[in-house]
């Protein structure tokens, strides 16, 4: 069997033979689609603007010790918003959620507010003062809260929302100022500590080793010097001093072998003088007896003075030798001075050779020690310039001159509900409609297998078709045909008035109205 072709005109009667399935379920679901957009209850939406405004004193003037940038401050503090405690207490505070608490568990109320609040960031692109190259940079945020209760209520959610977050932020920013502060002041002490360790550990090494510290390297050369030229001084006084008393030695012995001569001549001489006596004087007579004693005496001279080995004896009373043997004992004592002082010397040489012999080891050692020393009165300083700056950055965050939220835009009262569109449900629910009735019609039109024209019985029985009897139309057919068309063309019309009636009323003022039950409800 052929295919047969389908004409405009046979469309045409295919919609005038199924029109009341076209009607029907288009009619059905669009009514259905009116119901639910008007039986839906209104969802309202209040938004605050916050706008993030850098702070007012040049960064080149005051450093915040704030480390983290907008968005990361943003994002944890919408964390602390949305902790089950924090949304707990707004929702009992507000008494939200009333018609679901007997139904939905915590957990489900506090996941349905999560869902209910929500937070967009609002970014522009800006030139970068350092690179110069252009950036995307968040300038403010919006917050905002939906929900089925009355739009006073949501109004005052989403400031308390808001105000919770802008009174969280100014807390996360000093509690960083203050906590950077503490800490930089607990690290200076304990540098501080460090540092006074350190001194006191150099004060004891200076003391321990106060002779042989690095700066007196020189002194101690010099002063070894000094002490080496001292002894060699005193050493050519020390030979000096033994020539001088070898000399006086010398003198002395000369000088008693002079008095033993002088005397032997004296006795020859008294011996003459004796013989010349005797020849004319008696043994008796006095002059003679005074030679001999004379002779006897200085025979008894000679005779010590031979015995004795320095023959001191016989010069005792000389002047020459008294003042040689004076000379003699001073020249003795400064020799044995020297000797000391020579002693003295060398002890002191032998300390200094030390000094200079431990000075490497104990400049490596006080190297070590004023290296730390150094390090650490760095660090100290540094960290006293740091918290000066962390003091003054959490003056600028208690004046709030640093980086702040400012809200620029409250939440107003909802005028409307956000949603449902309820003209988008009915558009939709019509839309749906006539494909549902052309579905409708052409399943059952295609499911028909009853021949309507000629041509169609022809090409299903292979039979030609002698006649065909048309429809006899009389004048009382005319007249009811033209009265339904009359009336179809009344219910048209109404059916439109009444469509556009609906909108206007159910979709342009079903708001109004439903904000005006709320406010009465509220």
């Amino acid at each position: 069997m052929e295919e047969q072709t389908i004409s405009p005109a046979d469309y045409f009667q295919i919609i005038k033979n199924r029109k009341w399935a076209l009607i029907l379920p288009a009619l059905i679901i669009f009514t259905i689609s009116v119901s639910v957009a008007l039986l839906l209850p209104p969802v309202y939406k209040s938004i605050s603007t916050i706008l993030i405004e850098e702070q007012e004193i040049p960064a080149d003037f005051v450093i915040t010790t704030v480390t983290s940038y907008a968005e990361q401050r943003i994002q944890s503090i919408n964390q602390r918003i949305m902790s089950t405690t924090k949304l707990l207490e707004i929702i009992n505070k507000f008494n939200l959620y009333a018609d679901k608490k007997n139904r939905w568990s915590t957990e489900e109320i506090i996941e349905q507010m999560r869902k209910d609040l929500t937070m967009e960031l609002i970014s522009t692109e800006v030139m970068d003062r350092r690179t110069g190259r252009p950036s995307v940079a968040t300038i403010a945020f919006t917050l905002s809260y939906e929900g089925k209760d009355s739009p006073q209520k949501i109004q005052r959610v989403t400031n308390d929302i808001t105000s919770l977050f802008l009174r969280e932020n100014l807390k996360v920013r000093e509690r960083q100022t203050s906590e950077a502060s503490i800490f930089l002041s607990n690290e200076m002490e304990r540098v501080k500590s460090d540092l006074a360790k350190i001194e006191s550990v150099i004060a004891q090494f200076k003391e321990t080793h106060i002779n042989e510290l690095p700066e007196l390297i020189r002194v101690n050369m010099q002063s070894l010097n000094n002490i080496e030229q001292n002894i060699d001084r005193t050493n050519e006084q020390l030979r000096s001093l033994k020539e001088k008393k070898s000399s006086l030695q010398s003198q002395i012995s000369g000088l008693a072998s002079t008095a033993v001569n002088l005397n032997k001549k004296r006795l020859d001489e008294l011996k003459l003088h004796l013989i010349y006596l005797k020849s004319r004087f008696t043994n008796k007579y006095p002059d003679v007896v005074k030679t001999q004693l004379e002779i006897f005496e200085l025979e008894k001279q000679i005779r010590k003075s031979e015995k004795s080995e320095t023959k001191k004896d016989n010069l005792e009373d000389n002047p020459i030798y008294i003042t040689l043997a004076s000379q003699l004992a001073g020249v003795t004592a400064n020799i044995k001075s020297i000797n000391r002082q020579i002693i003295e010397l060398k002890n002191k040489q032998e300390d200094y050779k030390k000094r200079i012999e431990a000075t490497p080891r104990v400049e490596e050692e006080f190297k070590s020690l004023a290296i730390s020393q150094i390090n650490t009165r760095a660090k100290y300083e540094d960290l006293m310039r740091k918290l000066m700056e962390a003091k003054v950055a959490q003056g600028l965050e208690k004046d709030q001159k640093g980086e702040r939220f400012i809200l620029i835009d409250s939440a107003r009262l909802p005028e409307k509900p956000f949603k449902p569109n309820r003209l988008a449900i009915i558009l939709i629910g019509f839309v749906l409609g006539l494909g549902a009735g052309i579905g409708t019609a052409a399943l059952i039109e295609f499911s028909d297998q009853s021949a309507k024209t000629p041509e169609t019985l022809t090409l299903a029985t292979s039979f030609p078709v002698l006649g065909s009897i048309p429809e006899i139309v009389t004048k009382k057919d005319l007249k009811r045909i033209k009265k339904k068309r009359i009336i179809t063309m009344i219910v048209i019309l109404a059916c439109i008035i009444a469509g556009v009636a609906i909108f206007h009323f159910f979709v342009m003022d079903i708001n109004v109205f439903w904000a005006k039950l709320m406010r009465k409800m509220a």
